[in-house]
């Protein structure tokens, strides 16, 4: 937990440098006033990286890494402050994860191949200019983790970060544009608008030099970028189920499930939302949940925060990304302690089943066996392709839910964030591409495949 004393030392920080008049440098660092000036800069900065070597290319991620790790705490707060969403110790987490892990040039792997006509040689190539459409749940961990994949790719980026989430974004772009450029990189890899709305997404995505369109968001942002009739990797919603069988590790699965659902207040894609448990563990598992940082509501207080965060038959915006605790006392039910999660037996029907809630009010739905579950857990995910998980020892359990449930991301026996290498093995990224089919994008995912053949030549064999 941030202490008080370094939460208030760092807003104080926020209020000295929002007071600052920076208008002046403002473009240096990357925030112009229209579309058409944040993507002339970006196209005339791309034909600068280009003539870059890797090696300066690493040394230009290398200081993004940098300056991120250096500023989490006080980018983590800032955002916080913004977005009134989260938690301050998570978002910091998730900054250091992208900084940290986000692949490099070392994911742009060429290939060759010689044979009796000669040698063939594939390359990856950069786009050109990309817009990148971020999203509240997670501004800068996406802006960090695209800017290192995009640019290692050898692309530049046009940033339109979420109407909450402005400032935050704007100042992320200004450290990082200043990292850069104290590392002797070119100004403008990547920019902005000073006042993005839905109106400058379209703009950017319409925009006859942006090359590339990286939408993450709900389903109305990526059926945007898929309409522009150019590249689009549209990174959507999900709703991932867990699923809790009789051979599970049952205190092991308590502790994980609320590890992942209540990180940053539910807010990530991949978290658990939903929890399906054997009839047979059904109680253990309960029972384990209460030696956790939850809080378990009874039949009327289901009711009363269903009531609450379901409005109108669509999720209370007013609660996304709120603290349990804060849910809590909407029902006029006062926590005796920072409580993480709200634990909420539920039936098959019950509307956040099927919902993504983005907060931390976990319904749990017992099912009679696993084979139930499995089929339930693919009604739930509604066919998002996202992620699931699985507390299970029966390896046939396991093979049998990945397989009907074709998710990008499975994870088996830990919470969610494992399976974006938080705590797991492998690279992380922030914008799962799961409607396009990338998966978890990395620098590849942003180049073409460039080839070059000569024939009848090279050869030494």
């Amino acid at each position: 937990m941030i202490q008080e004393e370094l939460i208030s030392i760092i807003k104080d920080k926020i209020l000295r440098e929002l007071s600052k008049d920076t208008s002046s440098d403002e473009s240096e660092l990357g925030i112009f006033d229209t579309v058409d000036e944040a993507v002339a800069a970006a196209k005339e900065a791309q034909k600068k990286l280009n003539l870059l070597d890797l090696e300066k290319r690493e040394i230009i991620i290398s200081a993004i890494r940098e300056a991120s790790i250096n500023n989490a705490n006080y980018l983590a707060v800032l955002c916080v402050e913004e977005s009134q969403m989260g938690r301050v110790d998570d978002k910091i987490a998730k900054i250091i994860l992208a900084a940290k892990k986000t692949p490099g040039t070392e994911d742009l792997i060429p290939w060759a191949k010689s044979g009796d006509h000669g040698l063939t040689l594939v390359e990856r190539g950069p786009f050109g200019v990309i817009a990148s459409i971020t999203p509240v749940t997670n501004p800068v961990s996406t802006i960090v983790n695209n800017g290192i994949g995009m640019i290692a790719g050898g692309n530049t980026v046009v940033i339109n970060p979420h109407p909450r989430a402005i400032r935050v974004s704007i100042e992320t772009i200004k450290l990082i544009n200043d990292a850069i450029a104290k590392a002797g990189g070119p100004r403008h890899l990547i920019c902005t608008v000073k006042e993005p709305t839905i109106e400058t997404s379209q703009q950017m995505m319409k925009h006859p030099d942006v090359r590339l369109i990286s939408a993450t968001g709900g389903p109305g942002v990526v059926k945007a970028a898929l309409s522009s009739g150019k590249k689009a990797i549209g990174a959507g919603a999900g709703n991932p189920p867990v699923v809790v069988d009789e051979t599970a590790d049952i205190a092991k699965a308590a502790h994980d499930i609320v590890l992942g659902a209540s990180f940053d207040n539910n807010l990530p894609c991949i978290s658990e939302k939903v929890a399906i448990v054997v009839e047979e563990v059904a109680q253990k598992l309960m029972d384990a949940f209460k030696n956790e940082n939850v809080y378990i509501l009874n039949d009327d207080e289901a009711r009363a925060i269903t009531e609450k965060v379901i409005v109108e038959g669509a999720v209370n915006k007013e609660l996304v990304g709120k603290d349990a605790s804060y849910i809590l006392r909407q029902i006029k039910v006062e926590p005796i302690s920072d409580v993480r999660l709200l634990i909420m037996p539920a039936d098959k029907d019950h509307p956040l089943v099927h919902h993504e809630q983005l907060m931390p009010v976990l319904p749990v739905v017992t099912v009679s066996d696993v084979d139930e579950a499995i089929d339930f857990a693919v009604k739930c995910e509604q066919g998002n392709r996202h992620t699931a998980i699985m507390h299970s020892k029966n390896v046939d359990h396991m093979t049998k839910y990945a397989r009907a449930i074709e998710t990008t991301i499975f994870v088996k026996n830990g919470p969610s964030y494992a399976g974006i290498g938080m705590g797991g093995e492998g690279f992380t990224t922030f914008t799962i591409a799961g409607p396009t089919g990338e998966g978890l994008t990395s620098a590849r995912s942003f180049t073409r495949q460039r080839r070059c053949i000569l024939v009848d030549g090279f050869r030494i064999v």
